[in-house]
């Protein structure tokens, strides 16, 4: 007990000698110390001779504004694109088929992939039988013009038969008088008459006879149209994309056709649009498509815009013509990009604007404040966007929207550019 009263008599005494130190020195740096801690010690002016008074006056003062990355508006161009896909197809396709049947294919002078001109030979068909028959038809011929001749030969001498014949029954009938009897004359008149007949029938014979002949040059014009019709030609100028026929088959007129030519090797891409976006084609716009397996792209125009949508896809047909064939292969997958729109405009980030319906809203900084700006938003491209109305080129822009901030905040502009370096050093 008496050590515990010792103890706390001297503990009194100590903090009684701090009391009166600091009441003596207040700016004293143990008893800034001990103020420091929270203790009870005599408030006083003290003039500021260190480091740490300074870093206590700081923290009085008001805290700098937030900084913000900013990007200055500037004026570049726009382009608009409207990605689409679809098949590669010919844009005229000639389907080559026989237009004779039952003759055997006995020649191919044609693969896939050949160029071809019109009227070129693609197949030849066997003419053996049609041969044997223009032979049969040379036969008919000569013997139509043997025909021919006899019956003119006919007609001459029926001719002077009938001169003979007619003088003689004129004589007869000058010497009717008694002189020559009336049977005489009779049998004249007859002989006249039959003669008479067989002229008719030799010109009868003659023009059956020419009639026949002309038949047979009829016979030999078809027998030479079909022999013509054995060459199977190209009746259009351009690519062969396949050939079906093959050797030792036999030719049909209603069958698959023996080749098919894409016209003038004219190759177009048949790709699906939205309904919405068939309004926004129009015949000649550049497109840049994409073929599997070509590392280049390709350059292309619009050609034709369909009229019609397809009720289950909601989709339209669009052609695009593609500039160079050479690595397009028909039925193949494709894409493009048709170019839409290309214009100059002012830019702003992407992430700079707070979408509104069809408007929008971003935030400049003028004077180191914060103004609100509602915009027109116009064409995407990659990250930026062109603002159509609302922004001048040249003005800062927040580049990317943010929660906290209100008109009229005072804020620090940093340059994207400074953003990034700071990162950098980092």
């Amino acid at each position: 007990m008496t050590r515990f009263l010792v103890s706390l008599v001297a503990l009194v005494v100590v903090i009684s000698a701090a009391w009166g130190y600091a009441t003596l020195e207040p700016c004293s740096a143990p008893t800034q110390k001990v103020r420091a801690l929270g203790l009870p010690v005599v408030a006083a002016s003290c003039p500021v001779t260190s480091a740490s008074g300074s870093a206590s006056e700081a923290s009085l003062a008001p805290p700098p504004p937030p900084a913000v990355t900013v990007t200055s508006a500037e004026r570049r161009e726009f382009v608009d694109r409207l990605f689409v896909s679809g098949t590669l197809m010919p844009r005229d396709e000639a389907q080559v088929a026989t237009r004779i049947d039952g003759l055997t294919i006995v020649e191919l002078d044609a693969e896939d992939g050949d160029w071809v001109k019109a009227g070129q030979v693609l197949a030849r068909l066997d003419r053996t039988q049609l041969d044997a028959l223009l032979a049969e038809n040379d036969a008919a011929v000569k013997r139509a013009d043997a025909a021919i001749e006899q019956a003119k030969s006919n007609i001459a001498q029926a001719d002077v038969q009938v001169k003979w014949t007619s003088d003689d029954f004129d004589r007869a009938q000058k010497l009717a008088g008694g002189v020559m009897s009336v049977s005489t004359i009779e049998q004249r008149e007859t002989a006249l008459k039959t003669a008479q007949a067989q002229l008719a029938a030799a010109k009868n014979a003659l023009s059956l006879a020419e009639a026949d002949r002309k038949a047979r040059d009829a016979e030999r014009q078809e027998l030479e149209v079909r022999i013509g019709r054995t060459e199977v030609t190209a009746p259009v100028s351009g690519l062969v994309s396949r050939r079906s026929a093959r050797l030792g088959a036999t030719a049909s007129a209603a069958g698959e056709p023996l080749f098919r030519i894409i016209v003038d090797g004219a190759v177009d891409l048949e790709a699906d649009a939205p309904e919405q976006s068939l309004t926004r084609f129009a015949n000649g716009m550049p497109a840049t498509l994409r073929l599997p397996g070509v590392p280049d792209s390709v350059h292309g125009h619009v050609r034709l815009i369909s009229q019609e949508v397809d009720k289950a896809s909601r989709t339209g047909k669009v052609r695009i013509a593609l500039s160079d064939v050479s690595h397009a292969h028909i039925g193949a997958f494709a894409s493009a990009e048709v170019e839409l729109v290309r214009r100059d405009g002012v830019a702003a980030p992407a992430a700079a604007l707070e979408r509104e319906g069809d408007g929008a809203r971003l935030y400049v900084v003028h004077d180191g404040r914060i103004e609100e700006r509602k915009v027109t938003p116009g064409v995407v491209d990659r990250d930026e966007v062109e603002i159509k109305d609302g922004l001048a080129e040249g003005e800062t822009v927040v580049a990317k929207a943010a929660s906290f901030l209100r008109p009229g905040d005072r804020v620090r502009s940093m340059p994207i550019a400074m953003t990034a370096t700071t990162a950098a050093g980092d």
